[in-house]
């Protein structure tokens, strides 16, 4: 599991070998929590609390991250066992792959996937929403489109291609969250997706998902011995995480899928957002919503994926680990999880 401490005042450290956490209450006694190291992936801290060194160390001894985020939910920065199991040749072919025809093929595969991912939650909004039929079909008939001239798109570097790759995934971005605006309830409809801050409260809970997805993907390359830094799309600007904006695409649609069961079953209202200078953000009470949300939709709910029954956090983490390998010559899945 991972852990999320997003209460002020939060301390955790470490008592008979066990993580603690104690959390203030409103009558002056802290409530408190006990948790075994095993049981835990990682550790997120999001707003002023404090940890001991005891439980950075048995952090480190068991291989768990402490994760530092704004309070959108992106990473800041983190704490990480020094033994990640990356290797140099990896990196070096990753290196490699970013300046040759490797890159395209990868590219293409990655944004062809992300659209597929949006064409198919849209033939499922269909299957319950046979009124809105004509409106659906004709977004799914233009991203269809889209989905072929990626596939048609050919050349042995990917900066020759990469404006136009981005143009289509965005022409395909803007299309899906028009169905996604069309499809919602009326009060919770939006106009076009709103980063840092977000317009309204759906942007909001898509932004702060999204967070928690880049840092869960940083964690998958890294465990995998990629190079977070090194990407093939994304530009690699100053201390810009290229790899993960790459290889984040397919999994979005997992916060996408969290997120629109929120709304879509209205169990969002405004007491989990708060307004900021122009924007809305989540509040306490709307990050625990999500949080639990996403978290169950990824770590506790089990689909079929290579064979194996899994859950979609664990088919993340083999994806990576195929990835690496794909790029030394090593063809063999790796397996994250006991096959069931």
């Amino acid at each position: 599991m991972q852990i999320y401490l997003n209460t002020y005042g939060t301390y955790l450290h470490v008592k008979d070998d066990m993580f603690e956490i104690k959390v203030p209450g409103d009558g002056g006694e802290s409530r408190k929590q006990h948790i075994a190291a095993h049981k835990i992936t990682s550790i997120v801290m999001s707003i002023s609390g404090a940890l001991s060194t005891d439980a950075v160390i048995l952090a480190l001894k068991n291989n768990i991250d402490i994760i530092f985020t704004k309070a959108d939910g992106h990473p800041m920065g983190r704490i990480w066992h020094s033994k990640l199991g990356s290797t140099t040749k990896i990196r070096k072919r990753q290196l490699e792959a970013s300046i040759s025809k490797e890159a395209v093929t990868f590219t293409k595969e990655w944004i062809t996937e992300k659209m597929t991912n949006q064409l198919e939650f849209i033939k499922d909004l269909k299957k319950h929403r046979p009124q809105m039929a004509e409106f659906l079909n004709d977004k799914i008939t233009r991203i269809e489109n889209l989905v072929v001239s990626v596939g048609k798109l050919e050349h042995d570097k990917i900066e020759a291609i990469a404006d136009t790759v981005r143009g289509l995934e965005g022409t395909a971005g803007r299309l899906y969250f028009e169905t996604i605006n069309y499809v919602l309830p009326e009060q919770y409809q939006f106009n076009g997706r709103s980063m840092r801050p977000a317009k309204d409260a759906y942007n909001a809970f898509l932004n702060y998902g999204l967070g928690i997805l880049y840092s869960r993907t940083e964690k998958s390359l890294m465990l995998a011995g990629l190079d977070p830094y090194v990407g093939f799309l994304h530009r690699d600007d100053y201390n810009q995480k290229s790899m993960v904006f790459d290889f984040i695409e397919p999994y979005r649609i997992m916060v996408e899928t969290t997120v629109f069961r929120l709304f879509s079953a209205k169990k969002v209202n405004k007491a989990h957002t708060d307004e900021i200078t122009n924007g809305i953000t989540l509040n306490k009470e709307g990050k625990e919503l999500l949080i639990t949300a996403l978290n169950g939709y990824m770590e506790s709910e089990t689909i079929r994926y290579k064979g194996r029954n899994q859950t979609r956090a664990n088919a993340m983490q083999q994806d990576a680990h195929t990835f690496a390998n794909g790029l030394i010559g090593n063809k063999t899945d790796i397996s994250t999880d006991d096959d069931s």
